[in-house]
C-alpha cells in the first residue's frame, strides 16, 4: 500500500511511541489510525472508519480536538498512555503541515482538573535496586512534591510495601530487573489493582545534572544510588511532560525514625484513610476528622494521620494551636470562614507554570489571593507557635491580586482560543479591534461622511464584495474632485471605485479582527500566567502553610464538635484513658448511646491486657478504639475521651477480624499466622499491639496453644504494650506479673443474655456462643443440640485441660456496684446533686434523667 505523505508522517510519529495510543492532529480533530484505532473504538465506545473505505485494513476513528480531556480521562483511568501530536507549522502554509509530539500523558502525570480527586494526591513511584539497596522516588507533579527512601536489610520490602500501600499511586515506573518482581506484582495485584507499570531499561546517566535543575544541593540524597532513582524519575517526568517543571522544587527524604509507624495490616485493619469495604473515605477515622475547608488541606490531613509523630514537643506544638483554635470560636469561624474561598493553591500553580490553566483557574488563584490578607488578621494575636508560624509566613499578594483583577473577566470561558476572558480597557490594542468587530457599520459610516466632507463629493459612497472587498466609490458626475491618494481598483460604466490607505488598514482590521482579537488574548492571558507561574516558588510556600492551618482547624472543629478532650502526653510508657469512645462507632451509633470504657496499659501490672467475653460484646471495638485514640493523639488530634494520658508509641501493630487472601490463595489462618509473625518480629518495648482471636483458624488445641505460645513471647521478650482478645478462656490463669485479666460484663436473667458493653476486670468464664448464634437465627432445634453437645464437651474435657487457677468473675447481680458497670458520669452525675436544697420537681427531672442515662447503658432504653 502506498502512503500519503501524512500518513508516513503519522507511522514516524508512532515508531517513537510504541507504548502509547497517539492523537494525531488533523485539523479540528485528533485521529487515530491502525491498531490505537481499534484499542481506543473499543475502549471509548467509538465507531471505526477509514479515508480508504475500509475499515477492516485501514481503520481509524476521531474525536474533536476540544472534547479531548474527557476522552483522555477515561483511557488514563484504564491504565492507558496517550501521546499527544500537535500541528506546529501553520495549517494554512502550503504542503504538509509539521507536527510533532508535545506531551505524553500517562496515570501518574496526568494534570486536567477532571481527571485528579481534590483531596487526593496522585502520586507517580519509581523503584530501583541497586545492590543491597532498594530505591524508592516519588513525585506528585501536580502538587510539586518530591520524596525518595532507601530501603536495605531483610526488611526493606516489606517497609517498601507499607509506603507504597500509603501512597496508593496510579503508575509505578520500575529500572530494570527487581529480584523480588514477582513478589512485588503479587502485592500491587492484590492492595493496589488499579497501578500500572511502566518498564525502564538504565538509570539515568548524569543524576546530578537533573537534580540541579530541581533542588538545592543540600536537599541531595547522601547515596549515590539514590540520586540515581531520583534523577530517572526526574528524567521520565521531563520525557513525558515536556516542560521544565520547576514546580518540582521540594524534596523530603522518607524516614520513619520521627514517624509513628502504621503497616499495611494495621492502615487497613483500624479504617485510617480508606475502608475496608469499598477502599473508599467513608467510615474512616480520616471521614470523622475532615472538616478542612481546602482540598490541600484534606490532602495534608490524610498524610498527618498516616504517619503520626513521635515527638512529644512537635505533638504539644500541634495541641497548642488545635487548643487555641477550639476554644477560640470567633477565631475558629473566622479563620474556616477565609478558607473556604481559597481554591487547590498548589495545583493551579502546578497547571500555571506547565502552560495548561485557564481563565478560570487564574479568576480562582485571584479569589483565594483575596482571602489572604484576611486570614492574616484573624491570626494577628494568636499564641500558638505553629499559628504564629503561619501568621509570619503566609504572604499577601496585592500586586497579582490586582493583575488578575485587571486582566481576566470574572466569568470566562474553558476553552482560551475562544476569547473573551481579558477585561475591556487593559489592552488599548485590543479594545480597537473589539471595538472595530462590534462597530464596524458605525465605523464605516463615519468614515464615508468624514470622506464626503473632505472631498466634497455629495455622491461618495463606501461599499463591499468579496472579489474586491472594501472600496470608495464616485459617480462619473464627480470623479474630477476625487483626491490625489485616492488609488483606482475598479471602473465601472457610471462610476470609478478607488481605495486609501486608511480603508486598506481598515478592510485588514475588519476581515482579521475576531482572528486578532482571539490572540491578542491569548498573548496577554499567557503574559498574565507567566506573570503568576514566576511567583511559584513563594505561592507554594503560602500553600503549605495554609495547608497546616486548615489541618489544625479541622482538628479543632472536630474537638469542638465531638467533645474531645487534649491529651497529656509522658514518656513513662504508660496508655491511661478515661471513659473512652471509638470515633467511627460513636458517630454511626444513632439509636443507641456508645457505652465508654477505660483503658490502662503501662510497663508494670498492665503491659498485656488478656481480654476475654463473648462474641458481639464489643472486644474488637473496644481495642480498635485504644489503637485510634493512640494514632489520633500522636497525630495532633485530641480525642473521644473524658481524659487520656499517652506515651506516644513507635509502631502500632493489629490483627484483628478474618479475611481470605484468595487472590493469592492463601486461607485465613495462613493471613493470621502471616501478620502475628510481622508483629512478632518488628514489635518494640514501645509499640502498641492490638491481637484479636489469635489461633481460632485451626483446632481448639492447635489454636490454644499458639494463643498461649504468643502472649508468653511477647510477655517474656518483647515487653509491648498488648490488647490480648481470646475466647480461649484457660489463658486467664497467665495472669501476674506483666497481665491483667479483663473481661467483657455480662448480665444473664431468666435465660437471656445482655451485653452490658464495660469492659472491667477479671475474667469471663462463658463465651455465650450458642446464645449468639440464637440472636443470628438458627432454628432451635439446632442451638438446643448445640447446648447438649456443648455440655457433654465440658464434661470430657475436665480430664483433658489443666485446671483455671483464675477465679472467675460472678455474674453480676442488681445489687452490685453499678459503678463498676455503668459509666462514672452516671455516677458523677448523681453525686453532684444537691439534694436537700432542691425543689420535689426538679427532684423528679433529676431522676427521670438519671433513669434514662441508665436504661440507654443497659442496652433497655
Amino acid at each position: 500500500m502506498e502512503l500519503t505523505p501524512m500518513m508516513r508522517q503519522y507511522l514516524a510519529a508512532k515508531e517513537q511511541h510504541p507504548d502509547e495510543i497517539l492523537f494525531f492532529r488533523l485539523g479540528d480533530f485528533y485521529e487515530m489510525f491502525f491498531d490505537d484505532a481499534k484499542l481506543a473504538a473499543k475502549e471509548l465506545g467509538l465507531t471505526l472508519t477509514s479515508r480508504s473505505g475500509d475499515a477492516e485494513k485501514n481503520p481509524m476513528c476521531g474525536i474533536p480536538y476540544h472534547a479531548a480531556e474527557s476522552y483522555i480521562t477515561k483511557l488514563i483511568n484504564k491504565g492507558y498512555k496517550v501521546a499527544i501530536a500537535e500541528q506546529i507549522g501553520d495549517p494554512k502554509a502550503p504542503g504538509l503541515t509539521k507536527r510533532e509530539v508535545i506531551k505524553i500523558i500517562t496515570p501518574g502525570t496526568i494534570l486536567s482538573e477532571s481527571a485528579l480527586t481534590s483531596a487526593q494526591n496522585n502520586y507517580i513511584a519509581l523503584l530501583y535496586e541497586a545492590g543491597e539497596n532498594v530505591i524508592l522516588a516519588g513525585a506528585d507533579i501536580s502538587t510539586g512534591e518530591c520524596f525518595y527512601g532507601v530501603y536495605s536489610g531483610q526488611d526493606r520490602t516489606q517497609m517498601l510495601y507499607d509506603e507504597l500501600y500509603r501512597l496508593a499511586m496510579p503508575e509505578l515506573v520500575v529500572i530494570g530487573e527487581l529480584s523480588f518482581n514477582e513478589e512485588l506484582l503479587a502485592f500491587i495485584e492484590l492492595r493496589l489493582p488499579r497501578c500500572s507499570f511502566t518498564h525502564r531499561e538504565k538509570p539515568a546517566e548524569q543524576p546530578e545534572l537533573r537534580l540541579s535543575q530541581h533542588f538545592p544541593r543540600e536537599l541531595w540524597p547522601q547515596e549515590n544510588e539514590a540520586k540515581e532513582g531520583l534523577a530517572s524519575l526526574l528524567d521520565y517526568l521531563h520525557e513525558t511532560v515536556k516542560n521544565d517543571l520547576t514546580n518540582l522544587n521540594r524534596l523530603t527524604k522518607l524516614d520513619v525514625s520521627s514517624n509513628l509507624v502504621l503497616d499495611t495490616y494495621t492502615l487497613r485493619n483500624l479504617e485510617v484513610t480508606r475502608n475496608l469495604r469499598d477502599g473508599g473515605k467513608s467510615n474512616t477515622l480520616l471521614d470523622v476528622l475532615d472538616y478542612t475547608e481546602t482540598a490541600m488541606g484534606s490532602r495534608l490531613l490524610k498524610r498527618w494521620l498516616e504517619a503520626p509523630l513521635r515527638s512529644i514537643a512537635e505533638i504539644d506544638r500541634r495541641f497548642d494551636a488545635v487548643e487555641e483554635l477550639s476554644e477560640g470560636f470567633t477565631l475558629r469561624e473566622s479563620v474556616r470562614s477565609s478558607l473556604k474561598r481559597i481554591y487547590d493553591f498548589e495545583r493551579l500553580l502546578t497547571r500555571a507554570e506547565v502552560g495548561t490553566a485557564n481563565a478560570r483557574d487564574m479568576v480562582a488563584l485571584k479569589l483565594s489571593f483575596r482571602a489572604l490578607p484576611e486570614i492574616k488578621e484573624a491570626l494577628k494575636d494568636t499564641k500558638a507557635e505553629l499559628l504564629r508560624h503561619a501568621y509570619e509566613n503566609i504572604e499577601v499578594y496585592k500586586n497579582l491580586e490586582e493583575l488578575l483583577e485587571k486582566a481576566i473577566v470574572d466569568e470566562p470561558g474553558i476553552t482560551l482560543r475562544d476569547g473573551g476572558i481579558i477585561k475591556e480597557g487593559y489592552n488599548s490594542e485590543l479594545d480597537e479591534y473589539r471595538a472595530i468587530a462590534r462597530d464596524s457599520k458605525k465605523l464605516l459610516q463615519e468614515m464615508e461622511e468624514r470622506e464626503k466632507e473632505a472631498t466634497g463629493i455629495k455622491t461618495l459612497k463606501i461599499g463591499y464584495n468579496k472579489v474586491f472587498g472594501y472600496y470608495i466609490e464616485v459617480r462619473n458626475s464627480g470623479k474630477d474632485m476625487v483626491p490625489e491618494h485616492y488609488i483606482r481598483k475598479q471602473t465601472l460604466a457610471n462610476a470609478e471605485r478607488f481605495i486609501t490607505e486608511e480603508l486598506k488598514n481598515f478592510e485588514t482590521k475588519i476581515l482579521g479582527a475576531q482572528e486578532k482579537i482571539v490572540n491578542i488574548e491569548y498573548q496577554l492571558f499567557t503574559e498574565v500566567r507567566e506573570t503568576v507561574a514566576a511567583e511559584l516558588t513563594s505561592i507554594q510556600k503560602t500553600a503549605h502553610e495554609i495547608a497546616v492551618l486548615d489541618v489544625l482547624a479541622s482538628l479543632a472543629e472536630a474537638a469542638a464538635s465531638n467533645n474531645y478532650v487534649r491529651p497529656r502526653l509522658m514518656d513513662n510508657g504508660e496508655i491511661r484513658i478515661k471513659d473512652g469512645r471509638h470515633p467511627l462507632v460513636e458517630r454511626i451509633l444513632t439509636q443507641d448511646l456508645f457505652v465508654p470504657n477505660d483503658a490502662v496499659l503501662n510497663h508494670g501490672d498492665t503491659e498485656i491486657m488478656l481480654i476475654t467475653g463473648p462474641n458481639m460484646a464489643g472486644k474488637s471495638t473496644y481495642m480498635r478504639q485504644t489503637a485510634l485514640l493512640t494514632l489520633m493523639a500522636q497525630a495532633g488530634s485530641f480525642v473521644p475521651a473524658r481524659e487520656a494520658v499517652v506515651s506516644p508509641v513507635d509502631r502500632i501493630f493489629t490483627r484483628i477480624g478474618a479475611s481470605d487472601d484468595l487472590v493469592s490463595g492463601q486461607s485465613t489462618f495462613m493471613v493470621e499466622m502471616n501478620e502475628v509473625a510481622q508483629i512478632l518480629k518488628y514489635a518494640t518495648k514501645n509499640s502498641l499491639v492490638i491481637l484479636d482471636e489469635i489461633g481460632r483458624g485451626t483446632s481448639t488445641f492447635d489454636g490454644m496453644s499458639i494463643a498461649r505460645a504468643v502472649v508468653e513471647h511477647i510477655r517474656d521478650h518483647i515487653h509491648a504494650k498488648t490488647m490480648f482478645a481470646t475466647h480461649y478462656h484457660e489463658l486467664t490463669d497467665l495472669e501476674g506479673g506483666h497481665v491483667k485479666n479483663y473481661c467483657v460484663a455480662v448480665r444473664e436473667r431468666n435465660g437471656k443474655v445482655l451485653f452490658l458493653r464495660r469492659i472491667i476486670e477479671g475474667s469471663a468464664d462463658k463465651s455465650y456462643g450458642i446464645h449468639v448464634a440464637r440472636l443470628a437465627g438458627l432454628p432451635n432445634s439446632v442451638t438446643q443440640r448445640a447446648e447438649k453437645i456443648l455440655e457433654a464437651l465440658e464434661a470430657d474435657s475436665v480430664n483433658t485441660v489443666p485446671e483455671k487457677k483464675a477465679k472467675a468473675v460472678p455474674e453480676p447481680k442488681a445489687d452490685m456496684g453499678m459503678g463498676s458497670l455503668f459509666a462514672d458520669t452516671l455516677r458523677e452525675d448523681l453525686m453532684a446533686y444537691d439534694v436537700m436544697t432542691m425543689t420535689p420537681l426538679e427532684a423528679m427531672n433529676a431522676l427521670y434523667k438519671l433513669q434514662q442515662q441508665a436504661k440507654k447503658e443497659a442496652g433497655k432504653a
